[in-house]
């Protein structure tokens, strides 16, 4: 199977027929491709016959402008051509398609708000790569042929109807959406009518993240005791074996909702929960009191009780760390980036959301309260950790995953634990600490796209 990338020029009809494609004379030689007689051409869902004519001196594909239209394509695009002879078919691609939350038509300079840089850095990774990528929301899914997106076309952000993509990245932001019927109606049947992968297929949650890798013998190392909170009983046994516990909503994103729970030396129980404005302290004279107060959170959330951690911290403000991994051009997995989190002074979790800051692994180290002989090989540890678990999430979870947010803690015995899985990471919470234009988490999007596609 031959590959290679070609600039893709329309013409009018009194030039070329819809049924006839234009190659250079050079790839078609190279590639075996037959000429005057019929072929399949693929992009995307979207099949045609097409025949194809040699041009000498000529490296680029000439197509009619009607057949370019129906496939969403302008000239100048860039593409990669793959000839597979055993099915007599010509395929361009890839087409890469992102499903988002939500897009902005009254505002068409930022028609994604805040994600907007980053849907425009990815439109410049696949020039670079020969690929398309389009945007679109689940309101934007017409049918299963055509889905109507936003593609980066002369300078600014335009709707277009394209096939159904090669490779759709699931960045959806909202449960609610994604368990749309529609939605899950489309990613079923795209992946059954037209072979397109669908990666970060679905949203994780702590309860079954834990529940999957705690039967790994090499991945519960890296495991506090963690339940799905069901009663009373539960938390007075943790509390029992630990001074501190965490409740986590089993669904939660962002450290909203987050309570730490802490025994006192005199017998009382202290709950700190985490706000948009800072920690909220409350005491109470009994457990059983403290888990009154919480029954009301409980009907509307089902949550995680995990084991406390004594983290390392940074001038007393707790640190951990947010691994991004992801696959790359030959679909292993990969770090891209890890960074430290260190929380604000008035919260007791890390994220960004809630006022924390990012450091270099080495720096959050250097000046952590871990014994020096542990110091030097943590960034070793964490990125094992990382890959351990992004395996053990791909061997033991049944659906597709591309890339993960892993965040990860060290303890002051140097030991390296799981707080938990993303696997919608944010597009700037894991930003590595430097400026280049096309950032490595982008490219291989871009990548592993190429690899699932066979582009």
């Amino acid at each position: 199977m031959s590959k290679s990338k070609v600039t893709l020029q329309v013409v009018s009809s009194g030039i070329l027929r819809e049924e006839v494609l234009m190659l250079g004379e050079a790839i078609v030689k190279q590639w075996k491709i037959p000429v005057n007689q019929p072929l399949t051409l693929r992009f995307g869902s979207f099949k045609h016959r097409v025949s194809v004519v040699p041009i000498p001196r000529f490296d680029g594909l000439r197509m009619n402008h009607v057949l370019a239209r129906s496939m969403g394509l302008l000239s100048g695009h860039s593409l990669r051509i793959v000839y597979k002879p055993s099915s007599q078919t010509l395929c361009l691609g890839p087409l890469i398609g992102v499903l988002i939350s939500r897009d902005r038509p009254d505002t068409p300079d930022k028609p994604f708000g805040q994600i907007t840089m980053f849907c425009k850095e990815l439109v410049d990774a696949c020039r670079s790569q020969g690929a398309l990528v389009c945007f679109f929301t689940p309101e934007q899914i017409q049918d299963l042929h055509i889905v109507q997106a936003w593609v980066f076309a002369n300078g600014s952000w335009q709707k277009t109807n394209t096939p159904v993509p090669d490779v759709i990245n699931n960045r959806l932001t909202s449960r609610k959406l994604e368990n749309k019927p529609s939605v899950q109606h489309f990613m079923k049947e795209v992946k059954s009518r037209y072979q397109s992968h669908i990666f970060n297929e679905k949203f994780l949650d702590k309860t079954e993240v834990f529940d999957a890798l705690q039967h790994d013998a090499e991945l519960a190392r890296y495991l506090p005791e963690s339940h799905l909170l069901r009663n009373f009983t539960m938390l007075k046994s943790m509390c029992s074996r630990y001074n501190t516990v965490f409740l986590k909503p089993a669904r939660g994103s962002l450290g909203k909702g987050i309570v730490r729970i802490t025994r006192m030396q005199d017998s009382g129980y202290q709950a700190m929960y985490s706000t948009i404005n800072g920690t909220k302290r409350q005491q109470y004279t009994s457990l059983l009191k403290l888990f009154s107060s919480l029954s009301s959170k409980m009907k509307n959330n089902r949550y995680q009780i995990q084991q406390g951690l004594t983290l390392i911290d940074h001038g007393k403000r707790p640190v951990d760390f947010r691994a991004l991994v992801q696959k790359n051009a030959t679909g292993k997995w990969t770090i891209t980036s890890i960074v430290a989190r260190i929380a604000s002074t008035q919260h007791f979790v890390s994220n960004l959301a809630r006022g924390g800051s990012l450091s270099t692994v080495k720096e959050a180290v250097n000046k952590a309260n871990l014994p020096s002989n542990t110091k030097s090989d943590v960034h070793v540890r964490l990125k094992k950790a990382a890959l351990d678990i992004a395996r053990g999430v791909d061997t033991h979870i049944p659906a597709h995953f591309g890339e993960l947010g892993i965040d990860l803690a060290v303890d002051s015995s140097g030991r390296v634990w799981l707080l938990e899985v993303n696997s919608k990471p944010s597009k700037n919470d894991n930003t590595p600490l430097n400026d280049n234009k096309i950032r490595p988490s982008v490219r291989k999007i871009v990548e592993y796209s190429r690899f699932l596609s066979g582009f």
